[in-house]
């Protein structure tokens, strides 16, 4: 959760970054692209207001020129200024705004208009440009003049505010970047207080699990060690009660023995040593099959289990029926001991504390593994209330072999103890082979 949520966290950060330099190279072009498209459109008006002063200056030189060759020079730069307007209206066309386009259109009118009039100039003899040149001037060449100026300045003024309005957009652009940029804080610092919220809890509740976990591991350890007392003196009892006491009154027997007065009594004295042997022998054997029974190493697992639920059955009057394959016998030695103790525990726990008529246990391999299940009828048990030490040796069992221990009990439903532990591809290979001596190939 740490990790997706700094991740996330260090991604919506970066992606803020490159939205906030995408809109800053957005509103700089903005700013570049209308700057210069103002000036190159100031430019052009301000090359067509020269080209409007220099053609009258060439068609007043034109007018006043004494011979025909001077008048022809005059014509040749006239028609060159107009070739260059014409081209320069139609560069200025091409990125008109919607309120220019009215205005344009009139002062592009007003110029053909212009050039329509000088052009009747053109065919003039030399009497008529000095009979007409005066009034052609200051009555066709001054106001035609004076009107495409006056369109070409409002023109500007249009273009102006076109630019004023550019430099509004942009102050919005700017305004709208600048509450982008305060909603991805604000949304960036809420994320952090969220994360850093979450990351407190989850830190603050593995603290708690952590030491709950101590606190259990420590009561755990107490109770192993009290534990291991009681079946230390139980033990010591067990040696000192039955079998010291039988080897005790061997050593009598022995010595009144010595001292026997006829054969018979001689024999009726080896006689009950003979039979104090044979109980203490019997005790002690009980004891080491209690400790661990011998025919878990020598004949298997399934023949411990089975014995286990004979025992058990004789002592406590329980119906136990034991479910195991073959393969079982072949398991490893940590796995076969673990499983003969959960079993173990579980028995004495259905007769001791959930008076259970009925127990059925099952182990069988499946694949790359064991599955290990203890079912009775028994009192069943609150698992949030209950938790003795039997159970934390059984969880500690399977963990130490990586498996998997659920426990299913309510209280009259009875138990149900669940066991999965994994198997190595080899010991899963072998044990299969076991279930199977003679396959077919």
């Amino acid at each position: 959760m740490l990790f997706a949520g700094f991740g996330g966290l260090l991604a919506f950060l970066l992606a803020s970054a490159g939205v906030t330099f995408y809109m800053l190279a957005r509103v700089r072009n903005d700013d570049q692209r209308f700057r210069q498209t103002f000036v190159e459109r100031l430019g052009a008006l301000e090359r067509i207001r020269a080209q409007i002063y220099l053609s009258g200056t060439y068609v007043r030189d034109y007018l006043l020129s004494p011979d025909s060759g001077g008048a022809d020079a005059q014509r040749a730069r006239l028609a060159s200024i107009e070739e260059e307007s014409q081209e320069v209206l139609n560069h200025y066309a091409k990125g008109l705004e919607p309120g220019e386009r009215d205005a344009f259109e009139a002062l592009r009118n007003e110029i053909a208009n212009y050039w329509n009039v000088l052009h009747t100039t053109f065919d003039w003899t030399p009497r008529q440009r000095n009979r007409l040149r005066f009034t052609f001037f200051y009555e066709q060449l001054v106001p035609r003049r004076t009107t495409m100026l006056q369109i070409a300045d409002a023109i500007e003024g249009i273009h102006q505010r076109g630019l004023t309005r550019a430099e509004q957009r942009m102050t919005e652009s700017a305004d709208n970047l600048r509450i982008s940029l305060l909603a991805m804080f604000g949304v960036a610092l809420a994320g952090g207080l969220l994360l850093a919220v979450g990351a407190i809890a989850l830190t603050l509740r593995l603290e708690r699990e952590n030491a709950r976990a101590r606190a259990d591991l420590e009561d755990l350890s107490a109770r192993l060690v009290r534990t291991q007392e009681e079946e230390r003196r139980s033990l010591a009892r067990e040696l000192h009660d039955e079998v010291g006491q039988s080897l005790s009154a061997i050593m009598m027997e022995a010595g009144n023995a010595e001292f026997a007065d006829n054969p018979h009594e001689m024999r009726e004295r080896l006689r009950a040593i003979a039979n104090m042997a044979e109980k203490t022998l019997s005790e002690v054997r009980d004891l080491a099959l209690l400790l661990r029974p011998s025919m878990l190493d020598d004949f298997g697992l399934v023949p411990a289990l089975n014995w286990q639920a004979r025992e058990m059955g004789k002592r406590t009057g329980l119906n136990i029926a034991v479910e195991a394959g073959e393969d079982c016998d072949s398991l490893p030695e940590e796995h076969r001991t673990c499983i003969y103790r959960m079993a173990q525990e579980a028995l004495n726990n259905a007769a001791r504390h959930a008076a259970a008529r009925s127990v059925r246990i099952t182990v069988r391999a499946a694949g790359d593994r064991v599955l290990f299940t203890v079912r009775d009828d028994g009192a069943g048990f609150d698992k949030k209330v209950v938790r003795g030490l039997g159970l934390l040796g059984m969880e500690e069992r399977v963990r130490s072999l990586g498996g998997r221990l659920k426990i299913e009990s309510q209280p009259g439903r009875g138990t149900t103890i669940s066991a999965e532990l994994p198997l190595s591809e080899t010991i899963a290979t072998e044990a299969h082979a076991a279930a199977d001596p003679h396959p077919v190939s």
